[in-house]
């Protein structure tokens, strides 16, 4: 009883203290209060739910029976849009909030919402090693249920809730990307629902243009409705070696040289400075010394990036063997180093021990409660970027990166970009070798102004012939927009499958300058 009066005085404290600041000024500058106390509880139950329907699904495999109506369902809705006229854009009703990207996507409230709910896995084929999936399914899924039959994909995205879908509409990259491309190059098929409600399956040699087009169009093209992706064995660890490398010119050599051996499973790079690095090689095995195994995804862990950086601080190599799975989402805990913007002690042994089982929060959460006030601080004092550069160019990237955000750690992926047809491919007429800079969290740059700060990264960008990616916040005008991605056969699909009635243009849906 006496527990009970003691934590119902210690809710009465919060309510008063929380009336006396204010509600918006608690959650602006004090939201770890928020987040621990309401957000990570619910998180939990979202994630208790998603687990006992996939649960209930794969015991009854009720999945490939109702994948045919559900897509009848959609292909009814598309018709009813037609029949009343066209009038509006068409576009997913899976609620803005829920994506994670940290883009409010307002055109919900204006197009017509098409009800899409494909969340399950559908046919596990082991002899083409294919797995067939709905774009909902998300990669914390997806592993989870092929580890166990000894398979896994060769591009596991890192973070959990990540999906098959915006993977593929959008992009998704990994450590093992040097060895097979970004997330669409190890799709071999596509399932769409066309602007005039019907149903298409593409590849490489059907519907080849279709298939090409699809990544990055951000669902302009077509309502995916399911994918097949390549897979591969599984083993059980990373044997995962630590290296810590100084001086710009020799961070970018030991990197790019590890980009080039094929015999790593993983090549990764983390920088806590213009000058200090660690860069990770992994190889896939089935043996491990135990006294090196390191379960960095069990709750009480270190999150990765701090347990990286004692590596670098040390001054010393290591070699640890990590379990795969908790290697594929070793920066899910964390959210990369976001959570500690968010949660600022986080990391403290005692939190992890705690409360760590509860970590992280929902992304769709914090953006669902997150309120106009954080969203525009969060705009003008906060960068959540990847850019995609020639690995040629990766010395000077970094030296931009630097100078126009100043934000560490800065992520470093390489991976192989094919001439493939589409929107996104290497400027000369071979594949080549790029690697994906990612910069999360508050610029230290004196400078830093999040519209022209951005628009001159941008700037820099196109002109190495790299890319960024659609989920962030995106500057450019229609015309830089066009000249950093290749649109001509975008465009020409558009004006064939008379999508222009249909869905906004990729530019149209993203990019800040076409929707303020």
């Amino acid at each position: 009883m006496s527990a009970l009066w003691s934590v119902g005085a210690g809710l009465l404290l919060l309510l008063l203290w929380v009336r006396h600041r204010g509600l918006e000024a608690v959650l602006v500058h004090h939201r770890w209060v928020f987040v621990c106390l309401f957000l990570l509880p619910l998180s939990i139950l979202f994630d208790i739910y998603y687990q006992l329907r996939a649960w209930a699904v794969w015991r009854l495999h009720s999945a490939p029976r109702q994948h045919a109506q559900r897509v009848r369902h959609i292909q009814e809705q598309v018709r009813e849009w037609k029949k009343e006229g066209s009038k509006r854009y068409m576009c997913t009703g899976r609620p803005g909030w829920l994506t994670v990207s940290l883009r409010v996507g307002k055109y919900k409230k204006t197009h017509k919402n098409i009800m899409i709910n494909l969340m399950d896995v559908l046919e596990v084929d082991s002899e083409r090693q294919v797995v067939r999936v709905e774009p909902l399914v998300s990669m914390g899924q997806l592993t989870a249920y092929l580890n166990p039959m000894g398979w896994t994909i060769p591009v596991v995205p890192e973070l959990d809730d990540l999906t098959v879908g915006g993977l593929i509409m959008g992009t998704g990259i990994e450590s093992s990307s040097h060895i097979y491309g970004l997330f669409q190059h190890t799709c071999v098929a596509y399932e769409l629902v066309l602007a005039d409600g019907s149903l298409v399956r593409c590849s490489p040699t059907e519907n080849s243009d279709l298939f090409y087009a699809v990544p990055w169009s951000c669902g302009t093209l077509g309502f995916l409705v399911a994918a097949e992706i390549k897979m591969i064995p599984a083993k059980k660890y990373v044997k995962i070696h630590y290296k810590p490398v100084r001086g710009l010119q020799k961070i970018c050599e030991k990197f790019t040289e590890e980009s080039k051996k094929k015999e790593n499973s993983f090549v990764e790079g983390l920088m806590y400075s213009l000058d200090e690095a660690v860069i990770m090689t992994g190889v896939l095995t089935d043996e491990a010394e135990q006294s090196k195994i390191n379960r960095i995804g069990n709750y009480y862990k270190p999150w990765f990036f701090k347990h990286v950086e004692k590596y670098l601080k040390a001054d010393r190599t290591g070699v640890e063997y990590i379990p795969s799975r908790h290697y594929y989402h070793r920066h899910t805990r964390s959210i990369f180093w976001e959570l500690q913007d968010i949660i600022p002690f986080g990391n403290n042994p005692v939190f992890r021990y705690l409360f760590g089982w509860m970590v992280p929060p929902k992304i769709s959460l914090l953006k669902l409660t997150q309120g106009e006030a954080i969203r525009k601080l969060y705009e003008q004092h906060h960068v959540v970027q990847d850019m995609l550069v020639p690995m040629k160019s990766l010395e000077k990237s970094i030296q931009t990166f630097h100078v126009d955000l100043n934000v560490y750690p800065l992520w470093l992926c390489p991976f192989i970009l094919p001439n493939n047809p589409g929107m996104v491919h290497p400027k000369g007429n071979e594949t080549e070798l790029y690697v994906d800079i990612g910069a999360y969290g508050e610029p230290k740059s004196k400078q830093f102004e999040a519209r022209a700060s951005m628009r001159q990264m941008e700037k820099f960008v196109r002109s190495v012939h790299g890319f960024q990616m659609l989920y962030a916040d995106c500057y450019m005008t229609r015309e830089e927009f066009w000249d950093m991605f290749d649109g001509s056969l975008y465009h020409k699909l558009r004006e064939q499958m008379n999508c222009k009635d249909a869905f906004p243009e990729v530019y149209d849906k993203i990019c800040k300058a076409a929707r303020h």
